[in-house]
């Protein structure tokens, strides 16, 4: 997080399936809508009143699930390059950003896979898959990009176990009862989810900001790190 944990105490949770954790016992407790009440047993365990959500891409499905059943226990929360298809009416803009980039020979090849999708039944598989189709999460395709699409590996049944439930039909309308203030990070050129839809988002929350990082694809503190910590550093003052 661009040098995040050398000002505030981060802590990291492995999802159920990931990292130290087991899958569960059954493929919907595993779903980002059920691991929020992981979430709270973690804020009880720790002794925390309330907590500040900082999540990423996919991640911000566990963190707005959180935050509609768990309004009380919200201090902040910041969702950084949200998928935001599912929660708003915005035209998608995804493509005409992908337009942009006909001709880059990193860009393209990538943008096909992407668009194909996982032909697999196996990690090893799924793996490959996300290397491929890396280049297209990122507004240039350097070393410092190169490096970070290189670190960590997928699991294809927690993934498969994340998506398994979907959220309630009024969840749009619920991001309204979420009074804490919330920042929106968008990635001027994030070809995975578009910038209109995430800048949308915001104003779904009665306290919603969104700051538009330029530059950069899917990762801003990869990409953008001083503009990432500008904007989410001016946020998380007391």
């Amino acid at each position: 997080m661009a040098g995040l944990s050398e000002r505030h105490r981060l802590i990291v949770p492995h999802l159920r399936g990931v990292g130290h954790t087991p899958m569960p016992e059954s493929e919907e407790r595993g779903s980002f809508w059920a691991q929020a009440d992981d979430i709270e047993r973690l804020r009880i365990h720790l002794g925390l009143q309330r907590l500040v959500l900082i999540a990423h891409s996919a991640g911000t499905r566990l963190a707005i699930s959180y935050a509609v059943q768990f309004t009380s226990s919200v201090a902040k929360l910041v969702l950084i390059t949200p998928p935001a298809a599912y929660l708003v009416d915005e035209a998608p803009d995804a493509g005409d950003l992908s337009a942009k980039r006909h001709g880059d020979l990193n860009f393209e090849p990538a943008h096909a896979a992407l668009i194909a999708g996982p032909q697999t039944i196996n990690d090893d598989g799924y793996n490959a898959w996300q290397q491929e189709s890396a280049p297209a999460g990122y507004a240039t395709w350097g070393a410092k990009e190169r490096a970070h699409a290189q670190i960590g590996r997928w699991s294809l049944a927690a993934t498969k176990a994340y998506f398994s439930v979907a959220p309630p039909d009024d969840l749009a309308p619920r991001l309204g009862e979420v009074a804490a203030p919330v920042l929106v990070l968008a990635g001027a050129e994030d070809c995975l989810t578009g910038l209109a839809p995430v800048t949308a988002l915001a104003r779904l929350f009665p306290a919603g900001t969104s700051v538009v990082i330029e530059n950069s694809g899917h990762y801003p503190w990869v990409e953008q790190p001083a503009a990432f910590r500008e904007a989410i550093d001016s946020f998380l003052k007391p």
